[in-house]
C-alpha cells in the first residue's frame, strides 16, 4: 500500500509565511489597492458586480439523498435556515453577492462561525483585508488574524470558512486583479492624457498667427494680450468656446482634438473586454454587442451558467459542504447544496410548457395550479387535471368511448 507518508512529516517541510501583493502601480506617483481598483475603475467593477448579482440571484437549497435517483429538500433544517439568512441584519442575496465580490476581487473569502446572544448559530462575513492566514502548517492555514481598529483577534482554522482560489505555493488565492496590471495601468494612464486633453481646451485648441508686416510687438504688449487670452478664451474662462478678437491682423489656426481623435470609446471597449476575458464572460454579457445577434445573445446566456458561473458555483456547493455540513450532521455524505438554475436555463414559459406537454403526453397543470402562477384564488374543481378525450393510456380501466361514427349517406 502506498499511502504511508504522514501529514506532519509533509507540512513541517515549509510555514505559511507567504505575502501576497495588495496593490497595483497605476502610474509612478498613484497605487491603488485591490478594493480601491474596484470602486474606481468602471470596467472591473462591471465585470464582477456582474458576477456577484447573477450569483446571487439564485436559490441555494440543502438536500438529502434519498436514494441513487431521489432526493428530498429540507427547508427546516438549521443550515438550510442558516444559508437563507445567515446573521439578523444580511439577507441571502447580500451575504452572497459579498462571497462572490470579495472572491473576485481578492480571490479568497472568508465567513465566520458565529453563535448569537439568541443561542443560534451563524455566519459573518470577514473583509478579507482585515484578515489574515497564520500557522506553521504551508498545506493550510492552522489559525486566522483578523485585525480591526482596535485590536486583534486569533481564530482556529475550524471557525473560518475559506474560499480560495489557486495560488501556486501556499493554500492562498492570488487576486485576478494581478494578471490586468498592464491592462489597468495602460487605462489609467490613457484616461488621465484624455482627461487634461479635454481640460486643457479641447473645445478651441489651437494657435495664433501674426503677420510678418505687424507693427512691432513690445514685450509688455505680449505679456497683455498673453494674459487677456488666457483669462477670456482658455480654461473655464467666460469667452472660451466663443468668437475670439484678434489684433494686428493675427489669424487664429484652430487644432482641436475629439473623444474620436482619442479614440476613447475604443479604448474604454478594449479595457472592458480584458477585463471580461479574465472572468471568462462572454463580452454581450456586459454590454459589448459589436457581434451579437438575437440567436446567439441566447445561447451565451445559456453559456454563461454553464461554463461561466458552474464552476464559481460547485466551488462555492462543495466548501459548503467539506467545512459547515459537518458542524450539523454526523453523515454529512447524505446532504448536499445546489444553486437552483433551474429558472434560469430553461427557455420561456411557452417554450417550456410546449416542451413538458410533448414528454408526458398531456397537460400537466391544474387549473389552480394556473392561476396561482398569477397570484389568483383558487376555485372549486380547480384541482383536478384536466386531459384532452383524445389523450388515453393503455389499460386505463375507465376509457373515454370515441364517438360513433356517422351512417353513410343514402
Amino acid at each position: 500500500m502506498a499511502f504511508v507518508a504522514t501529514a506532519g512529516s509533509i507540512e513541517q517541510l515549509s510555514q505559511h509565511r507567504v505575502v501576497r501583493p495588495s496593490r497595483i502601480q497605476l502610474s509612478t506617483t498613484y497605487s491603488a489597492d485591490y478594493a480601491e481598483i474596484w470602486r474606481t475603475q468602471e470596467s472591473v467593477r462591471t465585470v464582477i458586480s456582474f458576477l456577484a448579482r447573477n450569483i446571487a440571484q439564485l436559490g441555494l437549497p440543502l438536500y438529502e439523498r434519498v436514494g441513487d435517483a431521489d432526493r428530498q429538500r429540507l427547508q427546516d433544517h438549521p443550515l438550510a435556515k442558516m444559508l437563507r439568512q445567515p446573521n439578523p441584519w444580511t439577507s441571502r442575496y447580500r451575504f452572497i453577492s459579498a462571497l462572490v465580490h470579495d472572491f473576485s476581487i481578492y480571490n479568497n473569502a472568508y465567513w465566520l462561525k458565529t453563535k448569537f446572544p439568541n443561542g443560534e448559530g451563524g455566519l459573518v462575513r470577514i473583509p478579507p483585508p482585515i484578515i489574515k492566514a497564520s500557522g506553521t502548517d504551508w498545506l493550510t492555514p492552522g489559525a486566522f488574524e483578523v485585525r480591526g481598529n482596535t485590536g486583534m483577534k486569533v481564530f482556529p482554522r475550524d471557525q473560518i470558512v475559506y474560499f480560495r482560489g489557486f495560488g501556486v505555493d501556499a493554500d492562498e488565492g492570488i487576486s485576478p486583479l494581478e494578471a490586468l496590471r498592464r491592462t489597468l495601468r495602460e487605462e489609467f494612464t490613457a484616461g488621465e492624457m484624455r482627461e487634461q486633453t479635454m481640460r486643457n481646451g479641447a473645445r478651441m485648441s489651437g494657435y495664433l498667427v501674426r503677420p510678418k508686416d505687424a507693427p512691432e510687438w513690445s514685450d509688455t504688449a505680449r505679456d497683455r494680450f498673453k494674459r487677456s487670452w488666457q483669462a477670456q478664451y482658455s480654461g473655464s474662462g467666460p469667452g472660451a468656446g466663443g468668437t475670439p478678437i484678434l489684433e494686428d491682423g493675427m489669424t487664429f489656426t484652430p487644432v482641436s482634438q475629439t473623444a474620436r481623435d482619442l479614440q476613447y470609446v475604443e479604448s474604454r471597449k478594449l479595457t472592458r473586454e480584458e477585463v471580461a476575458a479574465a472572468y471568462h464572460i462572454p463580452p454581450p454579457m456586459i454590454g459589448i454587442l459589436d457581434s451579437a445577434t438575437f440567436s446567439n445573445i441566447t445561447e451565451q446566456h445559456k453559456m454563461l451558467y454553464q461554463l461561466t458561473l458552474a464552476p464559481l458555483l460547485v466551488m462555492i456547493e462543495e466548501e459548503i459542504e467539506l467545512q459547515l455540513m459537518p458542524d450539523f450532521e454526523p453523515q454529512p455524505d447524505r446532504f448536499y447544496v445546489e444553486f437552483n438554475l433551474r429558472e434560469k436555463l430553461t427557455g420561456s414559459f411557452e417554450e417550456r410548457a410546449d416542451s413538458i406537454m410533448k414528454a408526458v403526453g398531456g397537460p400537466t397543470m391544474t387549473i389552480n395550479e394556473a392561476r396561482a402562477l398569477d397570484n389568483r384564488t383558487p376555485i372549486d374543481g380547480g384541482d383536478v387535471l384536466i386531459r384532452p378525450l383524445n389523450v388515453t393510456q393503455n389499460g386505463e380501466p375507465d376509457p373515454v368511448p370515441a364517438a360513433p361514427a356517422e351512417p353513410p349517406p343514402a
